[in-house]
């Protein structure tokens, strides 16, 4: 019986449509525990790769007959081996190309919506990491807001939707994944801009995004309305477009907030979290659709596989914009806290410029799950 492939693209498809998948993950228990595929219908089997080199006949009778069986290592080979080995024993087996790298790395672009005077926004959904981008699109411009090191994507979607992108922004100094923004304006000679309080220390020539900086694309009245928002950091900027979203950075999730840690300053941002989630958001019109730039869990994904909601909802079910003890508040969002991201010292410093590390170690800094969000 051959083994078939499956792709990042097809396995995304069925944690979108909530379809049953059995995931037989063959990294190491600790790898699969931090990190594995996600999907409400998915059944997991963790067996590592070296407690199958004599052979799967022991784990046959825990496969099922009745389920579509997919094989997942870390790069891909592991997973080839084990998938040909069952197929050897007439089950019908893939294994998940490129592995874990290739999930960290893949983007789904979904259209969120149109845009009042023409225009679409569309979200770009890292699905295996929880991050989210966003390209706006008006009369033949585009611009694109928090971009992933995954250039290409984008690059390659304005071009197949004749666009050109114009600005790129980020709105705050990541820390969990590296940016892609820079890399874009030099490719497409679009303008690059940063919060200047997050970019005192970058080695290299930004545009500043300073608070109701309004940025005009296309020849539309489209307006893209930065708001100084602190607290993830000190520089934090959200955008309001078209009077209609609100692109949350990593300030505000759906079920959850910022963290104000990763910089080692948790106690000194503490403060401005709260003043940006219970002043600066509580005076925004309450029917704005909320755009965070992460996502935490699955459930979280609307059934056409974006990620929003609306404001006033958010401030009824989000645990983090109810807290009306300050002290309580306080200490949620400094006690309260994941593990720190991967690598995410050596991701600063990276997009700040200091550092250039290849494409091979930015693969290896980034693997694992977004850690921005407050518990």
């Amino acid at each position: 019986m051959a083994v078939k492939l499956m792709t990042s693209k097809e396995v995304t498809k069925k944690v979108i449509k909530k379809e049953e998948l059995f995931i037989l993950d063959v990294r190491n228990q600790n790898d699969f525990n931090d990190w594995k595929i996600e999907g409400e219908k998915f059944e997991y089997l963790n067996i590592p790769y070296f407690e199958l080199l004599d052979g799967v006949e022991g784990i046959l009778n825990q496969l099922p007959k009745d389920k579509e069986i997919l094989v997942v290592c870390a790069k891909e080979g592991s997973s080839v081996m084990v998938a040909e080995m069952l197929s050897e024993y007439g089950v019908s087996v893939s294994y998940l190309q490129g592995g874990m790298k290739a999930w960290s790395e893949y983007l789904e672009p979904i259209k969120v919506g149109d845009l009042v005077n023409g225009g679409e926004l569309y979200q770009f959904v890292r699905i295996g990491k929880g991050c989210l981008s966003y390209m706006l699109v008006s009369n033949g411009e585009a611009v694109i807001i928090d971009a992933t090191r995954m250039t290409d994507v984008y690059i390659d979607f304005a071009r197949d939707i004749n666009a050109k992108i114009v600005h790129i922004f980020d709105t705050h100094l990541h820390a969990d994944h590296i940016s892609g923004g820079r890399k874009i304006a030099e490719l497409t000679g679009a303008t690059y801009w940063l919060p200047p309080k997050d970019a005192t220390e970058v080695t290299f020539s930004y545009n500043p995004l300073e608070n109701n900086n309004h940025i005009m694309i296309g020849n539309t009245t489209l307006s893209i309305q930065a708001l100084y928002s602190p607290g993830h950091t000190i520089g934090s900027t959200s955008f309001i477009v078209d009077e209609q979203y609100l692109l949350s950075g990593d300030i505000l999730f759906i079920d959850s907030i910022g963290r104000p840690d990763l910089a080692g300053l948790a106690e000194d941002w503490v403060g401005d979290l709260r003043e940006t989630l219970y002043r600066r958001y509580k005076e925004l019109s309450h029917e704005l659709i909320v755009l965070p730039a992460h996502f935490m869990v699955i459930s979280e994904l609307n059934e056409d596989g974006s990620v929003s909601e609306k404001l006033g909802t958010l401030f009824e079910n989000n645990h983090g914009l109810n807290l009306s003890n300050e002290d309580e508040f306080n200490k949620l969002v400094t006690e309260h806290l994941p593990p720190q991201p991967n690598s995410y010292q050596e991701i600063r410093e990276t997009n700040m410029g200091k550092v250039t590390p290849d494409i091979e170690k930015q693969r290896e800094m980034e693997i694992g799950p977004n850690r921005c969000a407050v518990r």
